[in-house]
């Protein structure tokens, strides 16, 4: 269950690559997502949060404009395999699983990242607009965070 919800989250990085991170931050801080004594305590610390929260926000925000690169390119790629790692890494270690809950997370953000990609795409063949698309994309990754880190 726990390399589920990790691979889940990981996931969620695949969609959007600061979500994760901000997700199980706030879980770590405020939620009951034990970290303390892991590696990953810092994820609990009083800013982490707020800091990924940030980011989160921005991501949502910059994610509608025409500008914005593909989430397949490298940095965009590798940056929502590290938060998908890291996100992935915080499910795990809240149960003693931190390497597993790691490649968890980096399966679930390859997978989200391209399966994203691809529905995202077809979603705006369909609504002949990507905005609606990006729209149910956020909703779909914001809930999925919510349940997974909720449950973890």
């Amino acid at each position: 269950m726990i390399l589920l919800l990790a691979l889940l989250i990981g996931i969620v990085a695949g969609l959007r690559a600061m979500l994760a991170p901000a997700a199980t931050a706030f879980a770590a801080r405020f939620g009951g997502l034990a970290l303390a004594g892991t590696p990953l305590a810092f994820m609990g610390y009083a800013w982490t949060p707020w800091i990924f929260g940030i980011a989160a926000l921005a991501e949502l925000v910059t994610d509608q404009l025409p500008t914005t690169p593909s989430r397949k390119i490298p940095v965009q790629f590798g940056t929502r395999i590290v938060t998908g790692g890291l996100s992935g890494a915080c499910i795990g270690a809240a149960h003693g699983m931190l390497i597993g809950g790691a490649i968890a997370g980096i399966v679930g953000a390859i997978v989200g990242t391209l399966g994203g990609s691809a529905a995202r795409s077809a979603m705006a063949r369909a609504f002949k607009s990507d905005r609606p698309a990006a729209l149910i994309e956020d909703v779909v990754a914001i809930v999925l965070a919510i349940v997974v880190v909720m449950a973890a």
